[in-house]
């Protein structure tokens, strides 16, 4: 994976994918009919429901360039078990008090239900990435440093 690549999950794709789909087909319609009934009423240069469309439509195209390029550099596949922390691994951290928690290391786009995130760009999925279960690991955060300990590594299964 490059620095330009995203993991994602088969139903991360597939759900960028439909939402891509519904964006250029329904979404791009309903905008031009707010716009059309917009300038409608008169004057579009004081006219806020046309500048409040405009700027939705705005807001929407941005989006579909986001997901083409995140579908353009998309690595998608399953999630291997090699023993290690791995974009793709649930991982089970105990902190400094003994208390658990599951992180699924991942880009954002993946996000599901029931797990927290650690990003692979953010300093908990950076010192994850590459640890064995029993390994003690550090990161910065803006509240200071924490420290946890890896209990159990396995792949995302989703």
């Amino acid at each position: 994976m490059t620095d330009e690549t995203t993991w994602l999950t088969p139903a991360a794709h597939q759900k960028l994918q439909e939402e891509l789909t519904y964006l250029e087909k329904e979404g791009r319609h309903k905008i031009s009919e707010r716009i059309a009934e917009a300038r409608s009423h008169g004057d579009i240069r004081e006219n806020a429901d046309y500048d409040a469309a405009k700027n939705e439509q705005g807001l929407m195209e941005a989006r579909i360039r986001q997901i083409r390029r995140l579908l353009d550099q998309a690595e998608v596949r399953e999630a291997e078990d090699t023993g290690r922390v791995e974009v793709g691994s649930i991982v089970t951290v105990a902190d400094s008090d003994g208390d658990t928690y599951e992180y699924f290391v991942a880009p954002a786009e993946n996000k599901v239900p029931g797990f927290l995130l650690a990003s692979p760009a953010g300093p908990l999925g950076r010192a994850l990435l590459g640890t064995h279960v029993d390994d003690e690991v550090s990161y910065e955060a803006p509240a200071g440093t924490f420290t946890m300990v890896v209990k159990g590594i396995r792949p995302f299964d989703g």
